[in-house]
């Protein structure tokens, strides 16, 4: 009978260890920014990654963020490719096209962004 298989990620050591390395990635990141480039913001961006997967009080403060300043969270989520920001788009686009008069609160449910 098939269980849920856990991901490698999901065990308390290898989380810890994968905090301490997006931790550590993120410090890096100013350094490899002097480089010429723009590896430094995809080596922070990486680290962030990681420690938003991994971290429940970095989630916690990702979301303080994000309601302090709602543009700038809604562009690091549009970066790290989150679900729940395509989700919150397409709802967007659906709003702003209903007002305008181009579309129907059926368009709506049916993209499935019912939700934020």
């Amino acid at each position: 009978m098939g269980g849920t298989k856990k991901k490698w990620i999901d065990k308390e050591p290898q989380r810890t260890i994968a905090f301490v390395v997006g931790v550590l990635t993120i410090l890096v990141s100013p350094v490899v920014g002097l480089l010429p480039g723009p590896g430094g913001v995809f080596v922070f961006a990486a680290g962030l990654a990681l420690c938003l997967r991994t971290s429940r009080w970095a989630r916690r403060q990702y979301v303080r963020f994000k309601r302090w300043q709602p543009e700038a969270g809604r562009w690091a989520d549009w970066g790290l490719r989150r679900k729940s920001a395509r989700r919150r788009e397409r709802l967007r686009k659906a709003l702003r096209e209903e007002k305008s008069g181009n579309g129907s609160s059926r368009d709506i449910a049916k993209d499935g962004a019912t939700g934020i």
